[in-house]
């Protein structure tokens, strides 16, 4: 008979070489509906975060639970109101951010980096998914400076402000329409810059698929880029460099 080369916790058992003895002390809670990473801090700095789209607010609070007892800030993206509503009731010092469709369960202060990050948008119709990030990064420490609508047609907006761009450790920048803005703010710092295309824009922006490929293509160095509309992504990203 073929022997199981897990343990009761989900763990591969010491025996199993070098990638079971890697993986000890790496557990998870089945939930039966999801397999809670419980160790993925210990392993990458930063706890799971809970994708709220796609799962019931029974399933979220479920996971909550199960990460509660080791887990502050736990973050939940992608949250509708009227999930939160329901998981509020489970979870009453829950607290909701409209703006980003995010919420925090079991919340502490933690310590807060003296560097900041500065999120920079094209126009205020970006913001949303500028707030995704800013809550994402103020969870896990970072000061976090907002600039918003300071898009290329306007670019003297952008100007304004560039001494508190320049002044961050990392720069976020998000755009829709053609997602020009990653390229100009990228040309003018020093700093690595994580550009997010946005879905904002009329039909030719495909969804975030144009400024994306112009994201994609920009030829200022020290850019990188995520996924269309990816907040989360962007900030999780730049807290890691703002804490080196």
């Amino acid at each position: 008979m073929k022997r199981d080369p897990f343990n009761e916790t989900g763990c591969l058992k010491p025996e199993h070489g070098e990638a079971g003895q890697a993986l000890q002390g790496n557990t998870f809670a089945d939930l039966g509906f999801a397999k809670v990473d419980l160790s993925r801090e210990q392993r990458n700095g930063y706890p799971e975060v809970i994708y709220g789209e796609g799962k019931t607010a029974e399933q979220i609070i479920g996971i909550i639970q199960a990460m509660r007892k080791q887990t502050v800030n736990i973050l939940c993206t992608r949250l509708s109101s009227d999930k939160f509503e329901t998981i509020k009731k489970a979870t009453p010092d829950a607290v909701y951010y409209k703006t980003a469709r995010c919420a925090l369960v079991n919340r502490a202060k933690v310590k807060q980096t003296q560097s900041y990050i500065a999120i920079v948008t094209a126009g205020t119709s970006d913001v949303p998914i500028a707030e995704e990030a800013a809550v994402t990064a103020e969870a896990y420490g970072n000061r976090v400076a907002r600039v918003y609508d300071v898009g290329v047609a306007g670019i003297h907006r952008l100007f304004a402000r560039m001494d508190v761009i320049r002044g961050a450790k990392v720069v976020i920048c998000i755009a829709g329409m053609e997602g020009a803005l990653a390229s100009v703010v990228g040309g003018l710092i020093d700093k690595p810059l994580i550009a997010v295309p946005t879905s904002v824009g009329y039909g030719t922006n495909l969804k975030g698929v144009t400024a994306l490929l112009t994201m994609l293509n920009s030829c200022a160095s020290g850019i990188t880029v995520v996924n269309i509309d990816n907040g989360f992504g962007a900030a999780y990203s730049a807290s890691m460099i703002n804490h080196l």
